[in-house]
C-alpha cells in the first residue's frame, strides 16, 4: 500500500450548510476550472472542491490508480471530520466517484457522474500528449507561444485553452505545468482502466451525458448496471464531453435539482 501523508489541495465554501457536495475534476483539470459552478452551488450548500493527485496544487506521485485517488479523497474528508457527502466527478473524476461508491458507500449520499462510463477506454489522448511534450519549458517565452505549440498538435481550440490554464511560473520563475505530465503518461493505462471490484453502490446516482459525446454509449448500460444499478441517465443535447463548460447553467440546475430531490439533500 502506498502511504501518502500529504492532503489533497482543497477549498471549502459555505461550510456547515447541509451535506457537502464534493466536486472532482477530470484529467488535466483542477478545482479552479469549476469556480463559477461552485459559487452558484455554494449559495445553497457546503461545497468542497479539490485537486486530485498529480493535478492542480496537489502533491505529485508516481502512481495514480483509482483506488489511490479514492483513498486520497477519503483521507481529506476524514481530516475535515466529514462522514457523508454527495460526490460529483467529471470524466476521470467520474471514475473516482464510482470507485468511492464501490468501496466507501457508507460515506456516499449520492453520486453525480459527468460523461464517463465505468469501462476500459481505448487510448484517445495521443495528440494531447504529443502537444504537451512539445512545449519545451526551457525555451518557452510566453503563454501565447505555448498555446501556439499546442494548437499545432491539437485541432480543438477549446482543449488548447483548457490545457494552457495549467501553465504557470514556478518559484524559480520558470514555466511549468501544474499537472505531473510524466506521471499521467506513465499511468495512462491505469487512468483508462475500468472500474471494478468492491460492492455495487445501491444509492442514488445521476449520470449526465453530453448528447454529442461518445464517452457514454448504449452498450455501456450493462457496465453501469453492475456498478451503479440505480443510476438515472440524463442527456444534455448539443453538448460534447465538456458538457459542464458548454452549458454551465443547465449543468448547475440539473445537479442542484437532483440533490435537492433526495431525502436530506439539503
Amino acid at each position: 500500500m502506498e502511504i501518502i501523508s500529504v492532503l489533497l489541495n482543497y477549498q471549502q465554501f459555505n461550510v456547515g450548510k447541509g451535506i457537502p457536495l464534493v466536486v472532482i475534476h477530470g484529467l488535466f483539470g483542477a478545482s479552479d476550472n469549476w469556480r463559477s459552478h461552485i459559487l452558484r452551488w455554494s449559495e445553497e450548500r457546503h461545497i468542497i472542491s479539490l485537486d486530485l493527485r498529480n493535478h492542480g496544487r496537489s502533491f505529485h506521485a508516481e502512481t495514480m490508480s483509482y483506488q489511490m485517488m479514492a483513498d486520497d479523497v477519503v483521507a481529506l474528508l476524514k481530516h475535515l471530520n466529514i462522514s457523508q457527502a454527495h460526490f460529483l466527478g467529471h470524466s476521470m473524476g467520474g471514475k473516482v466517484v464510482m470507485q468511492l461508491g464501490l468501496h466507501y458507500a457508507d460515506m456516499v449520499s449520492s453520486l453525480i457522474i459527468a460523461d464517463i462510463a465505468p469501462i476500459q477506454y481505448a487510448p484517445r489522448h495521443d495528440d494531447i500528449f504529443a502537444g504537451l511534450k512539445a512545449v519545451d519549458m526551457d525555451s518557452l517565452q510566453s503563454r501565447k507561444q505555448g498555446l501556439e505549440i499546442l494548437a499545432s498538435y491539437i485541432d480543438d481550440g477549446r482543449i488548447c485553452q483548457f490545457l494552457i490554464k495549467s501553465l504557470y511560473r514556478n518559484e524559480a520563475g520558470d514555466f511549468a505545468w501544474r499537472f505531473n505530465l510524466d506521471a499521467v503518461i506513465n499511468e495512462y493505462l491505469e487512468i483508462s482502466s475500468a472500474i471494478q471490484g468492491g460492492t455495487p453502490y445501491l444509492g442514488p446516482v445521476l449520470v449526465l451525458k453530453g448528447g454529442a459525446s461518445s464517452y457514454i454509449l448504449p452498450e455501456h448500460r450493462q457496465a453501469f448496471g453492475q456498478i451503479v444499478p440505480n443510476a438515472e441517465l440524463k442527456v444534455m443535447s448539443e453538448c460534447g464531453h465538456w458538457l459542464h463548460a458548454e452549458k454551465p447553467d443547465l449543468f448547475v440546475r440539473l445537479v442542484s435539482r437532483f440533490i435537492n430531490s433526495l431525502p436530506l439533500g439539503d
